[in-house]
């Protein structure tokens, strides 16, 4: 990928300030640092201007003047991501996408709804709620998450593992691309055999194919009744293994989360108003959801988990008897990234394989750990087989955290999921910190098949440069 870029003048600037106004034009240091990271490590990437468009066609001039002066442009959503996808690494031109924050349309009579990137995925969850529909794909992070950003790293959450991921649930896109023009990738229809399938290349590109200024979404009947328990097991592996059980016998949960204690003693101390006993004996727990319309049916499905997971060691099962109940788990689920960060740095590996080989997977982390000095606390989607591993920096120097060794330990993870049937990212994306792995799962030509994509869309290389390919 071509990566020598021309430098901003003041002229460009002053185009830029005429386009989106002065107040929309951020070039103060102080202003700068706002946009310079995300959730990714400790890493911050100074643009040399944050640009705020509120229209289609600020964000077409913007790239089309970018692409005809040689600038890379980056585009950010709510930064809240984990593989330093939105860091602008070339500087140059940020596009914030805050201002796009509309839900256009919901189309109560085909269950579609139209929307910006810039809209909050919790917010679009709750309008569609209200309506009696429903948006399944839930990050950790959906309280402030975009869509934009979701689309961007193709995001999945908990309830990935009975109804998909972001992918499943796009119909169409707006996207401008390089040389600003405005295309729609799709048609608004759920079966469409009309040519190359442009929508789904879009999603899980990291920005590095086009900008989505709209999406359109298919959505669901809103589920009326869901039931949670929390299961707490003498051994993680144990753990691990209950998740195809549960499988095995017919049931498909809408949640089903493993926790390791050391992950859930963090959140406890972050998070207030957690009242729930951790025995320190029980290496692990399962969040369990079932969820439907049929009170009778969960009932025996939550009847049938508590009889199978009798075959394992496991501790008193909780059965949330109250909606705030119900809340307070699934906060102390989705504060665990945030929890582990607060306790102390850590590089976070979303690694994915199929759920039966989940328990090898775990047995794998904590042995390449031990064999090459660092810790990890693991917690994730187990019912897809998604488990996130968080290195933590603990007691290393900084000379061990960022050497060789703890990069060949990293190396050692992926290759297991590899060996697994797995891959490198099952959610959170390549963009910038993952790289440089992306030859453990791809070959060079598969590489450069991509890498060719790219360039078809993308001749110059402007759009996040520095991302997915090393």
């Amino acid at each position: 990928m071509k990566n020598e870029f021309s430098k901003i003048e003041e002229q460009d600037l002053e185009y830029f300030k005429l386009l989106v106004t002065e107040k929309n034009c951020l070039t103060t240091k102080d202003r700068l640092v706002e946009y310079d990271h995300d959730y990714t490590e400790d890493l911050h990437y100074l643009p040399h201007v944050v640009l705020i468009p509120e229209t289609v066609e600020h964000i077409s001039a913007i790239v089309k003047y970018c692409n005809s002066k040689n600038f890379p442009v980056t585009v950010r959503g709510a930064g809240t991501g984990l593989s330093g996808g939105a860091l602008p690494v070339y500087g140059g031109v940020l596009i914030s996408m805050e201002k796009f924050n509309s839900i256009i349309n919901i189309d109560l009579d085909n269950a579609q709804a139209t929307v910006e990137p810039g809209v909050i995925t919790q917010v679009f969850q709750e309008a569609v709620a209200v309506k009696g529909l429903f948006y399944p794909p839930d990050p950790a992070s959906k309280g402030s998450c975009f869509i934009g950003g979701n689309l961007a790293e193709n995001s999945g959450g908990p309830k990935a593992v009975k109804y998909g991921v972001t992918k499943d649930f796009v119909l169409n896109l707006q996207v401008v691309l390089a040389d600003g023009s405005v295309i729609w990738t799709g048609a608004n229809v759920i079966k469409n055999a009309t040519g190359l399938n442009v929508t789904q290349l879009m999603v899980g590109s990291e920005g590095t194919l086009g900008v989505i200024t709209k999406a359109v979404f298919r959505l669901l009947p809103l589920p009326k009744i869901d039931i949670l328990m929390l299961v707490p097991f003498k051994k993680a592996e144990q753990a691990c293994q209950a998740v195809s059980t549960i499988f095995q016998a017919g049931v498909i949960p809408s949640g089903l989360e493993f926790m390791e204690k050391d992950a859930l003693l963090f959140a406890k101390k972050f998070i207030d108003g957690i009242e729930i006993e951790i025995d320190e004996t029980d290496e692990a727990h399962l969040l369990i959801e079932l969820d439907g319309n049929d009170e009778g049916v969960l009932v025996k499905e939550a009847e049938l988990i508590h009889e199978l997971l009798d075959q394992f060691e496991c501790g008193e099962i909780l059965f949330a008897d109250s909606q705030a109940q119900k809340d307070r788990l699934w906060k102390l689920r989705r504060s665990l990234g945030e929890a582990v960060k607060v306790n102390s740095i850590y590089k976070e590996e979303d690694t994915v394989v199929k759920r039966a080989e989940l328990p090898n997977l775990l047995v794998g982390v904590k042995e390449i750990g031990e064999r090459f000095g660092f810790k990890s606390v693991c917690y994730g989607h187990a019912g897809d087989g998604n488990l996130h591993v968080n290195i933590l920096k603990g007691d290393m120097t900084d000379a061990e955290w960022d050497g060789e060794q703890l990069k060949m330990g990293i190396r050692e993870i992926f290759k297991l999921c590899k060996k697994l049937g797995g891959t490198i990212s099952g959610e959170h994306g390549i963009g910038l910190v993952q790289k440089e792995y992306m030859g453990l799962v791809f070959s060079e030509r598969e590489i450069n098949l991509q890498k060719s994509i790219k360039r078809a869309f993308d001749p110059k290389g402007i759009l996040n440069p520095g991302k997915i390919w090393a």
